[in-house]
């Protein structure tokens, strides 16, 4: 159980930044996918809120970082805010940014892997990896492992578990397992128990060329929970937690490329949207509450710990996945 039973989806991030200040101040928080008017940017508010020792901001777009940093620096200054330019589709570009980040610091005690991206229209990664797979889920894998030193370091000195790993997955995750058969979507056979769930219904149904994109989608967010799942197994004894949540509905950036009927098809369904302050309040909770320094959970939705699918909390598909990654990465981690 967490800390405060009353937090919801309604709750502010701000607000859980607050009750949990003792877990910022004086710490380094890195968060992905970090622009005006979405998540990641309310993240970062909530962070700086709470006088972090540095606070750096990673996202594709430089102008977006540099509106959401001048935006912190208005409202608390003081905050050391450094903005690292971050593509998590291109290995290369992931690579270079990890150096980047340990030029900027040598200890990390909070990393929110925020970043994410939905399409409907099959696009590969520079790497050839399906966008969605090679984005959402290999992006954060390379780019935590090569972060992990810093981590580790942190965790040394660290109340245990106050280390985190956070990272935003989906609801949607329930709608496919990870199809290690055909996890670029190209139409290759795969067996009953990695097919999706069916029946998907109206423009979920809908595909393009052959390509699902909503399927796509929930397959790299049960690996973002299945990647969770390892971490915890591995890094636990290190002082390290790591959690997996879903956010809430948030009108963001990451519907952008959603057509009319995909849009009233999600209106239909889900009655409340947040704002996105709102929408960051489950990953403050998961990275700041320090009722989960003992891991409690996997899956938080709605500022609590909730049950994730099966398929994405198999410690078996967990080792599968990461085995996988590392092949598509090129690069063996050693976590334990």
């Amino acid at each position: 159980m967490t800390s405060n039973p009353q937090f919801n989806d309604r709750t502010s991030g701000l607000e859980v930044a607050k009750t949990f200040g003792d877990q910022i101040r004086g710490n380094n928080v890195l968060i992905t996918g970090v622009g005006p008017g979405g998540i990641g940017g309310a993240t970062a508010l909530a962070f700086a809120s709470q006088q972090p020792k540095l606070l750096i901001l990673a996202s594709r777009t430089k102008e977006k970082l540099e509106s959401v940093a001048k935006e912190i620096a208005s409202s608390y200054p003081g905050v050391r805010v450094e903005i690292v330019k971050l593509d998590l589709s291109s290995q290369k570009d992931i690579r270079e940014a990890a150096d980047s980040v340990k030029q900027l610091a040598d200890t990390l005690d909070i990393l929110v892997n925020n970043a994410g991206l939905t399409i409907y229209e099959r696009k590969l990664t520079p790497d050839g990896l399906e966008l969605q797979f090679g984005t959402n889920h290999i992006g954060p894998f390379l780019f935590t492992n090569l972060l992990l030193p810093l981590l580790l370091k942190a965790a040394e000195k660290a109340t245990p578990g106050a280390t985190r790993i956070v990272s935003l997955t989906s609801a949607g995750h329930r709608l496919s397992p990870v199809r290690f058969s055909d996890y670029n979507l190209e139409g290759k056979p795969v067996p009953p128990e990695e097919d999706h769930v069916k029946p998907l219904f109206g423009a979920f149904a809908r595909e393009n060329n052959g390509y699902n994109g909503i399927v796509a989608y929930a397959q790299s967010k049960t690996g973002n929970i299945l990647f969770t799942k390892y971490l915890q197994d591995h890094l636990g004894s290190h002082g390290i937690a790591a959690y997996a949540l879903h956010p809430g509905s948030v009108v963001t950036e990451l519907g952008r490329s959603q057509d009319d009927e995909l849009e009233e098809t999600f209106k239909k369904i889900i009655p409340y949207w947040g704002t996105p302050d709102e929408g960051s309040s489950t990953t403050m909770v998961a990275a700041t509450d320090p009722a989960l320094n003992e891991i409690k959970g996997l899956y938080l939705k709605d500022c609590q710990i909730q049950e994730p699918a099966p398929h994405a909390s198999d410690p078996k598909l967990a080792e599968r996945l990461w085995h996988l990654s590392e092949e598509l990465v090129g690069q063996k981690f050693q976590l334990s």
